[in-house]
Formats: structure tokens, sequence, C-alpha cells
């Protein structure tokens, strides 16, 4: 498994025309799922983290005041970009950046972040570093769709490539979420290797103690 963002980026760049052509049930559920725990209102501003082709950033377009894009392939982007003026959608921007190093514009509040099945190339250490950079933007709730382990992995099911994928427990993942200042509101599994959670930013004195589910 490598970590380097730049082989990622390639990877990507490479399958990124036929990226949306096979997404399993669970990857379609995943993303409706996000969309759903997203909960944005009109006047929000969403950052979606691994936007990829933009499954998840124009799904939320229509629905808050600005969406922005960021993933480290270029190919992706084009895609995602393409897509965005099919359809018409003006409230969105894709542009280059990664978990650690979003790159969000000087005058854009982050009042969501969003991520779908982008985090689990990075290694434990790395994901942390990403929460803590997210935590660090102040955003009110934080969605994380992606392969994550719920029980024993098994490297024989599709959602998990040793060679390119470094999936966390939910334990694991919750704990970074916590540790970072969120508190945990839901769990939502997919299946055994793929989830949602969602951490929403409570204020100090609320935090402690704060009910999940």
């Amino acid at each position: 498994m490598t970590d380097d963002v730049d082989d990622h980026a390639a990877r990507f760049d490479e399958i990124a025309a036929s990226y949306d052509e096979d997404h399993s049930a669970e990857y379609e559920r995943t993303v409706e799922l996000v969309v759903d725990y997203a909960a944005v209102d009109a006047e929000d501003t969403v950052l979606d983290l691994g936007a990829g082709t933009g499954a998840i950033a124009l799904a939320l377009a229509p629905h808050c005041a600005r969406v922005i894009g960021r993933d480290p392939s270029s190919g992706m982007l084009e895609q995602a970009r393409e897509k965005a003026q099919r359809e018409g959608i003006e409230t969105v921007e894709f542009g280059h950046g990664t978990f650690r190093e979003p790159n969000v514009p000087e005058d854009a509040d982050v009042d969501v972040v969003v991520s779908n099945f982008a985090m689990h190339h990075l290694d434990d250490a790395a994901k942390r570093e990403a929460i803590d950079a997210i935590a660090a933007l102040g955003p009110e709730r934080f969605v994380l769709g992606d392969v994550m382990l719920f029980g024993e992995p098994d490297p024989a099911e599709p959602f998990y490539s040793p060679e390119v994928d470094d999936p966390a427990t939910v334990g694991d993942l919750a704990d970074a979420f916590t540790d970072a200042g969120f508190v945990l509101t839901a769990v939502d599994r997919v299946h055994e290797q793929v989830g949602v959670l969602v951490g929403e930013r409570a204020p100090d004195s609320a935090a402690e103690g704060a009910e999940t589910r």
C-alpha cells in the first residue's frame, strides 16, 4: 500500500473516463447516505474532499449556497467539471486539493465537510492528520462514507485491495473523530467493510457525554 498522493492521483487519472460506468450497490447506497446525512441548507458552504467525478458535490449543489470540490486527480476533476457544465450547475467549483491540504479559498467559511470512498487510501496516522485538518476548518458537520472495517478484514471482498487500500476499523475512526473535537452522532453500516460516520461540532460545554447513535 502506498500513501503517496501523486501515485494515487495517477492511478485515478487512468480510470477517470470510465469511473462512473460500474459502481456497486453498496457504493450507490453510501452516496445516498452521505448526501442525506450532510443535511445542508440553502446558506451552507460545503467542502467535498476526494470529490472524484463529483457524485456528492453535484448532488448537494442545488441545495446549498456553494460546494468546493477537491481532489488530487486532474482526470477526475476534469470529469467532474464536465458533468457540472452538462447539468448547468454553477454553484460548485472543482480544484486540486488533498485531505491535509484542501486549498480552501480564503473567502469560504466551511459549514459541512463530506468525503466518500477516498480516505481509506491513507494510513491510520495520515487519517488522523486529515481529520484534524478538517476539524481545524471549523465545520459544524463532517460526514465520512468510506471503506471501514466493522469486523475482520477480508481482502477477497471488492472494497478492499491491500495494494492500494488501508481501511481503518470503525473504532479507530470514531476515536479520531472524537479526539478532533467531533461528537459522533451516527454510525451507519452499509456492508461489513463499508459505512458512514457522522460527526457534529458540539459546543465545548456539551461535548462531554453527548448522545450518539
